[in-house]
């Protein structure tokens, strides 16, 4: 199966399921054959961008809200000092530490503050 995401003004708005017969010609997949049946059969104000569940291809698994610019798939920002990796992965200003205690991000110091609860 085929996965499309239907995006408007770079915004994910839906992603939908196409069968394999209609996007296989000769046992290889054709992106264009997918958008041309959507486009036909389906109505939408934006365009049809095919994802991967494995993320083999545009960076990311399209999700609803998720960005779209061109080239990869991201998801919302989750803290504005946080920053979009070449791989359209969010990263935070400084990592998380690795000594198996748990933490969550404080945006107002932009750091990990330890859980103690």
């Amino acid at each position: 199966m085929a996965h499309y995401a239907e995006v408007t003004e770079g915004t994910v708005k839906r992603v939908v399921v196409v069968s394999n017969d209609i996007t296989t010609i000769d046992g290889v997949e054709d992106e264009q054959r997918g958008i041309d049946h959507l486009d036909s059969t389906v109505p939408t104000d934006g365009s049809w961008v095919q994802t991967s569940y494995s993320a083999s291809i545009r960076h990311n698994y399209a999700g609803v809200g998720h960005t779209w610019d061109g080239t990869g798939f991201a998801a919302a920002q989750p803290y504005p000092s946080w920053t979009l990796d070449e791989n359209y992965v969010w990263q935070p200003p400084t990592p998380m530490p690795d000594d198996g205690l748990l933490y969550e991000w404080d945006e107002a110091t932009t750091s990990w503050v330890e859980v103690t609860e």
